[in-house]
């Protein structure tokens, strides 16, 4: 094995997607499967079963995790041990608060990768040289990157009546306490209904309100990446279709500071491969 497939494991396990975590190693989905493949031939065990949704970590898999993800770690830390330090520019990159955690950490790892940049991060509405945000929130003056589109799903403790429902409506939420968030997407969601809201408390973060779930305070209607891998929460569809498109913005009229244009390049080379993985159509050609 080498360090190359290690990271393509790590991600694959990360994401739960051999999609997305071709994305987020900036290569094709068939560089994600074969380095898998080399992987658990020669560990002589099945690290993930692909079901519909992408794949699930065996048991194999959460015991190699740990392992894989030290040697990476050293490796990049013998990789910078001798190094020269040199001159670096600050690039300063906005953050809207609903990103969840494993893909704020696949977007963060090629910059804080660069030696020769000092990354330093603010809200989403601080000045800076790009930001990472939904498409909803995207300035006229902003050219726009797409990274992702996710829905929005109910995060309910486990316990609750409402998971035994595979698909929850707003009446069904009709008097049930809710963790409203300090944004605004809940409001397409309860929006068509006259059924009155019951707020319970009002979370300052995505994480402090799956905490809030957790604990059983109430229900949060909050992005599909929030809730997914939290093991404290139960997860059940919206009959609303609310969705979010992700990406990453920056003016038009100030050029990109290098390490930046990189980044930019990379996202826009991955977002125009073609999917390999869906059906294939045969085109008759024109005599």
């Amino acid at each position: 094995m080498d360090i190359r497939e290690l990271r393509y494991f790590a991600a694959v396990y990360r994401e739960r997607n051999l999609t997305a975590a071709a994305r987020a190693c900036f290569v094709s989905q068939p560089s994600i499967s074969t380095a898998i493949t080399h992987l658990e031939a020669e560990l002589g065990t099945t690290l993930f079963i692909r079901h519909k949704k992408g794949v699930a970590p065996t048991a194999s898999a959460e015991q190699f995790h740990a392992l894989a993800r030290r040697i990476i770690d050293e490796a990049d830390a013998a990789r910078s041990l001798f190094r020269k330090p040199n001159t670096k520019t600050t690039v300063t990159l906005g953050l809207m608060r609903t990103l969840d955690i494993p893909r704020t950490i696949a977007l963060l790892k090629p910059l804080t990768a660069r030696t020769d940049i000092a990354l330093r991060l603010v809200g989403s509405d601080e000045r800076a040289d790009a930001r990472i945000i939904s498409k909803s929130m995207l300035r006229a003056d902003e050219h726009f990157v797409a990274l992702w589109s996710e829905r929005y799903v109910a995060a309910l403790p486990p316990s609750h009546p409402l998971t035994l429902k595979e698909k929850l409506r707003t009446a069904d939420l009709a008097g049930v306490p809710l963790i409203d968030r300090c944004h605004c997407e809940q409001s397409e969601f309860f929006g068509r209904s006259s059924q009155r809201r019951q707020t319970a408390a009002i979370a300052q973060s995505e994480d402090w309100a799956m905490a809030l779930v957790a604990a059983g305070v109430g229900i949060a209607i909050v992005p599909e990446g929030v809730a997914r891998g939290n093991p404290d929460v139960a997860v059940r569809e919206i009959e609303v279709r609310v969705k979010r498109e992700v990406g990453l913005a920056y003016r038009a009229s100030e050029p990109l500071a290098d390490a930046l244009k990189e980044f930019v390049g990379k996202l826009q080379r991955q977002r125009r491969k073609p999917d390999r993985t869906g059906p294939r159509r045969n085109k008759r050609r024109k005599s």
